[in-house]
């Protein structure tokens, strides 16, 4: 748990009750960091086939640990919505919710009668967050699809990769985070909207556009100079040297130089003084221009000296490097140890688990991971109990294949 001081009050989004209609990837991320600083996050999942991400990935014991993560501070709740009771249920759950996210394709919420229409109806303070691969409008909007689509489109892929090699894709779901992240941002306007204007409204996230956002100004070169970005690797057009480097013994670390005073202090240390003096070393892109005379030095010093030794004399030169990690150099490392960048979590299927902490601290009202992610269907009886279902309403809605 991330502290607080003594007097904090409680979590900035307590009281807030959401419900989660979706599945793979960034409608799920947006609910869990809702969930993290408080939100009352119900998951609906099918009877019978739960979300996929507690099959996604790698597993122990058979239990997804992707789940665990994803699905934490969240109470699951299983619901047939193509079925009467599964969608009465449904609508009584986004009828004392704040806010609802879903995932399926356009026109499915519509088919079902729970489309935003009716659920405004119910309930004018909803705020529906609809996130899909391609958005709810256009040629593409009932097309299926992924994040993955979305780091194709998006132009991510053609970034990045070798210049004289093919486009890369990233290895875990990059467009889904930033997506879930943007989807979370997007709830949180809409809901401060809703405090001036009393009334929800819609959500519209297409997957294929925030991470379209982060690219910089690609769309805006492209118009005013025809420039398209090319591969550049590691390295860059803004600044050099600027690059991966493995060190004597057989580690890697980053480094950048995007401010001058940095640059400088690199080239005095790895014995290159005399290039600073050079007109072209002035800015980020004559850096880059004549990266052939200031990146080989780098990487040269760097491959004759361990990581200790390269880590040690890169901060007392006050210059930026980073030791590229895997998990195991991140839990091992003091900075984050210092941040509680990771929190081990109780767990009752799988004992003590570690997992990502919240991504930021408040002072007065921080968030907290509560638990990791539920069985299947494991808060069913108390959700609809809270709705008013006795016993038997439960077990006939059971017997119907809707809950």
């Amino acid at each position: 748990m991330i502290s607080g001081p003594a007097s904090a009050a409680p979590p900035p989004l307590a009281g807030l009750r959401v419900v989660e209609l979706a599945t793979l990837f960034a409608g799920p991320l947006a609910a869990t960091w809702l969930g993290d600083f408080g939100a009352d996050v119900v998951k609906v999942e099918h009877p019978r086939r739960p979300d996929p991400s507690r099959g996604h990935g790698i597993a122990k014991d058979g239990i997804g640990l992707w789940w665990k993560t994803i699905g934490r501070n969240k109470r699951t709740v299983t619901l047939d919505l193509s079925k009467p009771g599964g969608r009465e249920m449904a609508l009584r759950l986004a009828e004392q919710a704040d806010v609802v996210i879903e995932n399926f394709r356009p026109g499915t919420l519509e088919r079902w009668g729970l489309g935003p229409d009716r659920l405004a109806e119910v309930n004018p303070r909803l705020v529906l967050a609809r996130v899909t691969a391609f958005g709810q409008t256009g040629p593409y909007a009932g097309r299926p699809g992924f994040g993955t689509v979305a780091e194709a489109m998006s132009g991510f892929a053609a970034l990045s990769g070798e210049p004289d090699g093919p486009p890369l894709l990233p290895p875990f779901g990059l467009a889904d985070g930033v997506a879930g992240l943007a989807t979370a941002y997007a709830v949180m306007l809409a809901l401060a909207s809703r405090g001036v204007t009393g009334r929800g409204q819609v959500v519209d996230l297409a997957i294929i556009e925030p991470l379209l956002a982060l690219l910089g100004p690609q769309i805006t070169a492209y118009d005013q100079l025809g420039y398209i970005q090319p591969r550049t690797g590691n390295q860059t057009s803004n600044n050099s040297p600027r690059n991966l480097y493995r060190t004597a013994d057989g580690s890697w670390v980053a480094v950048s130089t995007s401010a001058q005073n940095i640059a400088e202090r690199v080239m005095r240390l790895v014995g290159k003084p005399e290039v600073i003096d050079e007109p072209w070393f002035a800015s980020g892109a004559g850096r880059a221009a004549h990266r052939a005379e200031v990146d080989p030095p780098v990487a040269a010093w760097i491959a004759a000296h361990s990581l200790a030794e390269t880590m040690e004399a890169f901060e007392r030169a006050e210059a930026a490097i980073g030791p590229v990690y895997d998990a195991r150099g991140i839990l091992a490392d003091p900075q984050y140890q210092a941040l509680e960048t990771t929190v081990t979590v109780p767990d009752p299927e799988l004992g003590p688990l570690r997992m990502q902490n919240l991504m930021f601290r408040l002072s007065g009202s921080p968030g907290a991971i509560r638990w990791a992610g539920r069985p299947h269907g494991a808060d069913t009886e108390a959700v609809l109990g809270e709705l008013g279902l006795d016993a038997a309403r439960i077990a006939a809605l059971r017997a119907e294949g809707a809950a």
